[in-house]
């Protein structure tokens, strides 16, 4: 009875992903075929390249960041949608909404496909069988942990009794999974990665996970679970190791080499740990991921999600902050080096943005997924990065007490960025801000914007989304970290299929 219900669940998700991804010409790689790849241990290699196929698959890494960036007071839209992509943002949130269903039958597929080959697959048999399982579990760990963020509460709010989703970690359960505890999810990210990070090495590239990749994501999920020590060890251990290990380079871009670092392929880039690679062969076009947040000189991309207004105060405060590079006014290109450019007369070119009439919002686009190898619509999505490292081990710092080692981290993240002087921090001239920590959020608001992090940074430190800027919005829209409308909706279609999936509040 459960292998009919299983095969009846697959069955269903490949026919939604058949229609919502109408608009693509290629299929992934599959995950694994059928159990003849299971037997024959020279294709497992190939099969865990299909589990992060479906990472690549739009379904999981365009809503993976979509939806993870949407909700944050970073981005303004300044038109309505008919894309489910705009629920997301005004937090007006459907049972049906198709972009939330896309992740969740996609993020499964992935997970399943994970769990067939770790059943198959004996640990200490070989150092490439210990590395493929590592990798595996790498993955089937990311996945829990980026949905657990969309439809679990934030960890600090009764992760022992709140509830997350259900953690698969057989490919055949004996009854339709339930939903776990924020808690447990979070339990079983960690064993996974914690197992993870013992069975690899750091021979891979940054397209594949990593001993390094799994630590970086332990870091990350230790710092959301408010186990502040774990996190400043995990941070610490990936800063160490870039610096003294001769087989991994793994540095912070020099700053000239920062307005380029999101144009830049994986392999070329030396700060990135972990990123979902995409070629030349996975452009999607006006698909793409980058496709809402720019639109080149040539027309490509609809160019509809912009920069808010608060992000771009708070980097105009420096106006030599070299982040400056990773937006750009609507309709005016920004030389990549961040000089300015010159008109045909030999002066300088003002930039500044168009404004959309209807709620005269300035219309800054954002460039972290655009113009790799200088294909307008081609980027792959950064998943982790050493700069986080520093900012994760500046937060834990801080919320240990210790206040100089916080600060010291924030500075060598302005640094890169162009800062010096009395732009840096001190614990004796913190420049108005009521505390240290305050100093980490914001300097992690700067370095990370757009990388679907920042809503989940407020809340889980309890803090509110707050949109008291143009767009189209509510105006003087709030979300607190305790509001309902935090939490997508389960998707309908898996609740009517699985008896025990429980929904999330009413909103």
């Amino acid at each position: 009875m459960m292998k009919k219900f299983i095969s009846t669940y697959l069955a269903g998700v490949m026919m939604a992903l058949a229609f919502t991804s109408c608009s693509l010409d290629r299929k992934p790689f599959s995950a694994v075929e059928d159990d003849g790849m299971l037997k024959d241990p020279s294709k497992w290699s190939a099969a865990t390249g299909g589990n992060y196929a479906m990472l690549k698959e739009a379904n999981f890494t365009r809503n993976y960041v979509q939806i993870g960036e949407f909700p944050s007071d970073d981005i303004v839209f300044v038109k309505t949608s008919t894309d489910n992509l705009f629920f997301s943002y005004n937090y007006v949130h459907i049972p049906a909404q198709a972009n939330v269903y896309q992740l969740w039958t996609m993020g499964y597929k992935a997970i399943n496909g994970c769990n067939r080959l770790l059943e198959a697959m004996e640990a200490g048999k070989s150092p490439a069988t210990d590395q493929l399982i590592g990798e595996n579990l790498f993955i089937r760990a990311f996945v829990h942990f980026s949905m657990v963020k969309i439809f679990g509460r934030p960890y600090p709010q009764q992760a022992s009794t709140n509830l997350g989703i259900p953690v698969v970690t057989k490919a055949n359960a004996p009854v339709p999974p339930k939903r776990n505890t924020v808690r447990e999810v979070y339990d079983q990210v960690i064993a996974d990665l914690k197992r993870a990070k013992d069975l690899m090495n750091n021979d891979n590239t940054n397209s594949y996970a990593t001993s390094s990749a799994a630590k970086a994501l332990l870091a990350r999920v230790y710092l959301y679970r408010e186990q502040n020590d774990s996190a400043y060890i995990y941070a610490d251990s990936v800063i160490n190791y870039g610096m003294i290990s001769s087989r991994v380079k793994l540095k912070l871009l020099p700053g000239d080499a920062l307005p380029g670092y999101f144009t830049k392929n994986n392999e070329s880039n030396e700060e990135t740990i972990f990123a979902i690679r995409h070629t030349l062969q996975d452009d999607r076009d006006w698909a793409s991921l980058g496709s809402m947040f720019y639109t080149s000189p040539g027309g490509m991309g609809y160019g509809e999600v912009y920069a808010s207004e608060p992000y771009r105060e708070l980097l105009d405060k420096y106006p030599q902050d070299i982040r400056h590079a990773f937006i750009q006014a609507a309709g005016y290109m920004k030389k990549t080096n961040g000089e300015d450019s010159i008109g045909p007369n030999g002066k300088k070119v003002v930039i500044k943005a168009g404004r959309d009439t209807a709620t005269w919002a300035d219309k800054w686009y954002i460039l972290k997924y655009s113009n790799q190898e200088g294909v307008p619509t081609l980027s792959s999505p950064v998943v982790l990065r050493l700069a986080e490292m520093y900012l994760i081990r500046a937060e834990a710092s801080a919320k240990m007490g210790k206040m100089d080692a916080a600060i010291a981290d924030v500075n060598i993240i302005r640094q890169r960025a162009g800062l010096s002087g009395s732009a840096l921090f001190s614990t004796t001239d913190l420049k108005g801000y009521p505390s240290v920590l305050d100093v980490v959020l914001d300097e992690r608001r700067l370095e990370l914007a757009f990388e679907a992090q920042r809503s989940f940074d407020l809340f889980r430190n309890n803090r509110s989304v707050i949109r008291n800027y143009k767009g189209v919005h509510p105006p003087n829209q709030v979300i607190r970290a305790t509001d309902e409308k935090v939490l997508h909706y389960i998707p309908e279609q898996d609740i009517l299929l699985n008896p025990n999936l429980v929904q999330n509040p009413i909103q």
